[in-house]
C-alpha cells in the first residue's frame, strides 16, 4: 500500500469511528488525549488528560498517523477540513483547531456535530466554500451536506495535516489522540492512533 493510501486509509478509521461515537447502539469507541507512559508487546499506556492510565492494545489494523504543522494560509476555497470550534460571546464559531485532508480524503465524516475538546464544542467537516481575512485571522464559510456555517480561525491556532507515522514513534513522554473501543478489564482495543512527532502534538 502506497504511503497515500496508508494516509487515506487511517483518516477513514479516524472519521468512521469519530462518527461511530455519536452514532452508534453498539459498543461506543472512545476519544483518548493524553501522553504515552509505555509501549511495549503491543500495548501502549496512555496516562490521559483525566488522570487515570489506560492500556490500548495496538494491532496490525490499527492506523498510526503523525500530524504535521501547515500555515493558516494554506487553506483554501475548495479545501476540505475537519474544524473544531466553541462558541464565542456573539455565538460565532471560533477554532481551536483545524485538521486540513489530503484530498482523496474528501467527504470524510461529513457534517456538523458535537465533539469533546471543551464545553460546548463541535466538529465540522466540510468544504471550505470562502476564505475571509480579517482582524483576527480568518473566517471559513463552510458547507456540508444539510448545512453550513462560518468559522473564525484566529492566527494562533493549530492548523495540521496527518503524515505516516509507526510504532517507532510511540515513544514514552508523547501526546497522543486516539480512537479506541473498550475492551475487558478497562482495556482498549485501539483503531487509530495520532501521535506527536518533531514537536508538533495532536491538537484535536
Amino acid at each position: 500500500m502506497s504511503i497515500r493510501l496508508k494516509v487515506v486509509a487511517s483518516l477513514v478509521t479516524l472519521t468512521l469511528a469519530s462518527a461511530a461515537f455519536a452514532q452508534s447502539s453498539a459498543v461506543k469507541p472512545e476519544r483518548i488525549r493524553g501522553e504515552i507512559v509505555s509501549f511495549s508487546g503491543g500495548n501502549l499506556q496512555v496516562h490521559r488528560r483525566s488522570g487515570d492510565t489506560v492500556t490500548i492494545a495496538v494491532k496490525d489494523s490499527t492506523g498510526i498517523n503523525a500530524v504535521k504543522a501547515i500555515q493558516l494560509a494554506d487553506i483554501k476555497p475548495g479545501s476540505y477540513v475537519g474544524a473544531a470550534a466553541t462558541p464565542g460571546p456573539d455565538g460565532k464559531l471560533t477554532a481551536k483547531e483545524v485538521l486540513v485532508f489530503p484530498e482523496a480524503a474528501r467527504g470524510m465524516g461529513e457534517g456538523h456535530y458535537a465533539w469533546d475538546l471543551g464545553s460546548n464544542s463541535s466538529m465540522t467537516n466540510a468544504n471550505v466554500d470562502t476564505v475571509v481575512q480579517g482582524t483576527s485571522g480568518r473566517d471559513l464559510k463552510l458547507s456540508y451536506k444539510g448545512g453550513s456555517n462560518t468559522v473564525n480561525v484566529p492566527t494562533n491556532v493549530p492548523v495540521v495535516t496527518l503524515v505516516p507515522s509507526s510504532r517507532d514513534d510511540l515513544t514514552a513522554g508523547k501526546k497522543v489522540f486516539i480512537v479506541a473501543t473498550p475492551a475487558k478489564d478497562g482495556a482498549y482495543d485501539g483503531n487509530q492512533v495520532v501521535v506527536e512527532k518533531d514537536g508538533v502534538a495532536p491538537p484535536m
